[in-house]
């Protein structure tokens, strides 16, 4: 057809490669930090004597308030977002954050080669980092979830297999950081210095997407229908405020022929009558955000529920199980068994929906399903989580727990994942 624009390719799947790398940029502070609490509990943690033996005190519960100031100010950031994105470009959103970032990542590196004999000076430093990498984070998380939703479908899945790969990606650096020859402190560095190069090469990953053919057609197109739609309903309420008005001073004018006038009259009038039909019907279809809330509440519920059931126990009780083998394999447990596979089956997950959805959107069985992942909340407390006295341990064996972390990963990626592809349809 002539005059109709040719939509271009993606060549070399250029724009596929820069959302996945994306996707991994945006998790790789809550993963970096979570992966290194050993590193942390190293440097935080006395030993002391209990009957005859030395014991490790946790005297900060490094794991417990890193969770909660993750997520809190991911929760925060994410809600104010939503009116950041009427007042920030976008642009200055994610390239700033991104920038902020780094910058937090490189005091982190910094840090392992500063001493620091004031524990609670370096609990202090540690949990304030924590809080602004993560709320930096989450306005460059909702950004690109915003930026990715303005092109096809496909996309918003190879992103979030990027986020899911952010994990492993975290849990691979810290096994070679332990097995160097290197002695922990540089071992320590080098691990810190990796989000460094990462989160540069996201940086660039974003500069180079602007500049794609492919996602400017999608990402201009998205604007164009934004400005025509303003433009629209301004004019449709420019032409209601006129029409009210002639109608007013007819009425008061004839009595009771205003409205025989506004239906009978000259085909302008008609037409601003239609106009104003269609300007309420316009008006009315633009939803608000409880309207659309009404229609995504099962999925958002999922969503929500999935997170509350896996951070509830990953990493706060994960981390803090113990090997059955000790030994040299006892340096290497949490980083495979906890870490490691919890983030390959997590993206493992996610990219099963490529392939497969189910069930659908409007089955019950989607929220049942998710609702009974709660039981992996007993499961993995019932592992060999020797720091507590009051729970039997039914599970010692280092391979239940790798297999009920499998499942547990699995399910939570891939129900994250239809759940954030079901919402927008």
């Amino acid at each position: 057809m002539k005059g109709r624009t040719e939509i271009p390719q993606d060549r070399g799947c250029l724009v596929g490669v820069c959302f996945f790398i994306l996707g991994l940029g945006t998790l790789l502070p809550w993963n970096f930090f979570m992966t290194a609490s050993l590193y942390f509990q190293d440097r935080l943690n006395s030993t002391v004597s209990f009957n005859g033996s030395m014991v490790v005190k946790d005297e900060y519960y490094f794991n417990n308030w890193m969770t909660l100031l993750s997520q809190l100010p991911l929760l925060l950031f994410t809600l104010l977002n939503s009116f950041l994105y009427q007042r920030i470009s976008e642009a200055v959103r994610i390239a700033g954050s991104l920038v902020f970032i780094l910058l937090l990542f490189i005091l982190t590196a910094v840090l392992v080669k500063v001493p620091m004999e004031d524990k609670d000076q370096f609990f202090s430093v540690t949990m304030a980092t924590i809080w602004f990498i993560n709320s930096f984070g989450a306005v460059l998380q909702g950004s690109l979830f915003g930026l990715v939703g303005q092109l096809p479908q496909k996309y918003s899945t190879i992103f979030m297999s990027g986020q899911g790969l952010a994990g492993t990606f975290a849990a691979i650096a810290m096994l070679l950081a332990i097995g160097s020859e290197a002695d922990s402190e540089t071992a320590a560095l080098g691990y810190f210095i990796t989000p460094c190069v990462g989160t540069i090469a996201t940086l660039f990953s974003y500069l180079l997407l602007l500049r794609l053919e492919f996602a400017q057609y999608y990402l201009n197109k998205s604007r164009r229908y934004e400005a025509g739609a303003t433009d629209e309903l301004l004019k449709d309420s420019t032409t209601t405020e006129k029409l009210n008005g002639h109608s007013n001073s007819t009425a008061s004018n004839s009595g009771g022929r205003a409205e025989a006038q506004m239906s009978s009259g000259p085909d302008g009038n008609k037409q601003a009558f239609l106009s104003l039909d269609q300007g309420e019907e316009k008006t009315q279809a633009k939803a608000s955000v409880m309207a659309v809330f009404k229609k995504i509440w099962v999925m958002a519920f999922c969503v929500t529920f999935v997170f509350t059931v896996t951070l509830s126990v990953f990493p706060a009780v994960t981390a803090d199980v113990k090997t059955s083998f000790p030994g040299k394999w006892e340096r290497y447990f949490l980083s495979v068994c906890c870490f490691l596979t919890f983030n390959i089956n997590d993206w493992l997950g996610r990219t099963i929906t490529t392939f497969l959805r189910w069930p659908r959107k409007e089955s019950l069985l989607f929220p049942i399903l998710v609702i009974s992942r709660v039981v992996f909340i007993p499961l993995l407390m019932l592992c060999n989580v020797q720091v507590r006295s009051y729970m039997p341990v039914y599970f010692p064996h280092d391979a239940a727990f790798t297999a009920i972390m499998t499942f547990f990963s699995v399910s939570s990626g891939y129900f994250v994942c239809l759940s954030m592809s079901y919402a927008p349809q």
